[in-house]
């Protein structure tokens, strides 16, 4: 398992530039029927992290099961290198998944990053499995003003190269960003994520990987790896 709680931020780099040229950009997905989600929750001033993946049916968006890790790191937060920090936990959460979904979503960027090298695109390289990243913030690249209505989108470019879009899930809400981050392409990128994107801002498989995370860092889940939601009332006075 990877730890890189003593890896520099210059071998970081090093790292993410070596991974970048594993990075595929074409789509290696015969059928989807089921999608995962991938989320991170800390607590402040603490080295624990607590991740989690949940399982979606696809593209009907039924919560299958999953699986809720808790771990240590002591890598700094630092732009543009997430995955460092997140990634370990997270292979973990996906080591206990017994059927591996055939599409995974991470909270973050995938090559819409200086090296191409997003937490969705350093979590694809590393499993060899496809990912797609959708972030709340832009990190890297430039888009066009979107229309206001839900679904309206804006190409993310940078030199000249697309990398991803500005996707409005809601009408007049703050866009998300969409990118591939291993073995999808740009264009199917936003098509896989389109039927993700039901009456929230964000997509539902980092949603209730976000919700399931929250839940187990205030120790209302457990560890370990779970069939279908049997606790859906569990976020009620959040």
């Amino acid at each position: 398992m990877y730890n890189y709680d003593s890896t520099s931020i210059t071998e970081a780099t090093e790292i993410q530039n070596y991974l970048r040229n594993k990075v595929s950009l074409v789509t290696d997905i015969e059928n989807i029927t089921t999608i995962a989600g991938g989320d991170i929750s800390h607590n402040k001033d603490t080295d624990v992290v607590y991740a989690g993946i949940v399982v979606l049916s696809y593209p009907e968006m039924k919560l299958l099961s999953y699986s809720l890790v808790l771990a240590k790191t002591t890598f700094p937060y630092v732009p543009g290198y997430l995955g460092f920090r997140e990634v370990p936990a997270l292979l973990q959460a996906w080591e206990q998944l017994p059927e591996k979904p055939d599409l995974m979503i991470l909270d973050g960027q995938g090559v819409t990053h200086p090296r191409r090298m997003g937490i969705a695109s350093h979590f694809g390289v590393l499993t060899n499995h496809p990912t797609i990243g959708c972030a709340k913030n832009m990190l890297y690249g430039n888009y066009s003003p979107l229309g206001l209505e839900k679904f309206s989108t804006s190409p993310i470019i940078s030199q000249n190269e697309h990398l991803g879009y500005a996707v409005r899930t809601k009408d007049n809400v703050k866009p998300v960003y969409i990118s591939p981050g291993h073995k999808v392409s740009v264009e199917d990128s936003l098509k896989f994520m389109k039927p993700c994107i039901l009456k929230h801002r964000i997509p539902e498989p980092t949603r209730l990987a976000h919700e399931k995370v929250n839940l187990f860092r205030v120790g209302k889940l457990k560890e370990g790896f779970h069939i279908t939601d049997i606790q859906p009332d569990l976020f009620s006075g959040f």
